[in-house]
């Protein structure tokens, strides 16, 4: 009896050790922001009242297709992953998933969350959800350790959840949602470049190259991480000029964009110096501006929106 109860508590012991490794391997906070932007897409594409038994169900959709996107990430980066510090120790690397147990997780999320997306929401929106997985996992990820290119390879399906959550409101695609598109595609491009930067030394290991034009941490490269952030100030003013949100969202947009584009300010300002240490950390704010920049903006909108 006390053997038996003994074996009951290391199995569910177990249980719970691989279930927060398969929770582990969806990257749930990234996964969540995949499904957020979606809703926001969904939100700003509404006519009417907002039918939040479909907002769920996009939002479910989204957020498994985003995780078997995640994990077939993870599995064809596995032996790269265990040469960089920050991925090491990941369930692959660590053998607490075997690649087996993760590409059948990944064929069920797969298939669950298109599943979902085409029964609750219509074909355009699966579609462009399967065109996402595809590009991420399929395109972006070996495309890292060719060139640069992967950063617009990548940024085109982390734009996406916008459109789908449009095309799940309206059934179309209309220039209005090419609009939130834009601003989270612009958005990327500092914000892959901040991670590339703070991260060098790692990637390197890995033989990933994300940096622009030599893919050097220098002057060029915070030119770059400048300019990109500069047009996002624009952009974030044409959701109220085409109507869809108010004056009040457009203000906060302005302001974030201003105090994300003076960040990149001090990257130039130090690289100048030539201050490697200084440059990491000015880099390093950049990153944490970017990670504040759009979910601020974003909710700004659904806020006047609503």
């Amino acid at each position: 009896m006390i053997v038996t109860r003994y074996n009951h508590i290391v199995l569910l012991k177990l249980l719970s050790i691989k279930s927060k490794a398969y929770l582990e391997l969806v990257k749930p906070r990234l996964s969540f922001l995949v499904s957020f932007s979606a809703g926001f897409g969904y939100i700003l594409g509404t006519q009417g009242s907002i039918n939040w038994n479909l907002l769920m169900w996009l939002c479910t959709g989204g957020f498994l297709v985003s995780g078997a996107s995640i994990i077939i990430n993870q599995v064809l980066e596995k032996d790269f992953d265990a040469l960089m510090k920050r991925t090491m120790n990941r369930p692959i690397p660590t053998h607490r998933v075997y690649v087996s147990e993760a590409i059948l997780l990944s064929l069920l999320l797969g298939i669950a969350g298109l599943t979902i997306l085409l029964y609750f929401t219509n074909p355009l929106t699966a579609f462009l959800s399967l065109v996402s997985m595809v590009l991420y996992a399929f395109v972006y990820t070996p495309l890292k350790r060719i060139g640069p290119i992967a950063v617009f390879a990548g940024a085109i399906p982390g734009a996406l959840p916008p459109l789908l959550g449009w095309t799940t409101a309206t059934g179309i695609l209309e220039p209005s949602a090419w609009i939130l598109f834009g601003i989270q595609f612009i958005w990327q491009f500092p914000h892959f470049w901040a991670i590339a930067w703070v991260s060098d030394d790692d990637y390197k290991k890995a033989g990933f190259k994300l940096l622009p034009r030599g893919g050097k941490k220098d002057l060029n490269t915070a030119f770059q991480i400048m300019s990109y952030t500069m047009f996002l100030i624009p952009l974030g003013l044409l959701p109220a000029k085409m109507g869809l949100t108010g004056m009040n969202s457009a203000i906060v947009a302005t302001v974030c964009g201003v105090l994300f584009l003076s960040q990149t300010f001090k990257l130039i300002k130090d690289c100048l110096t030539g201050e490697e240490k200084e440059t990491r950390k000015a880099a390093l704010r950049v990153m944490f501006g970017s990670f504040l920049y759009l979910p601020i903006v974003q909710i700004a909108f659904i806020v006047d929106k609503l």
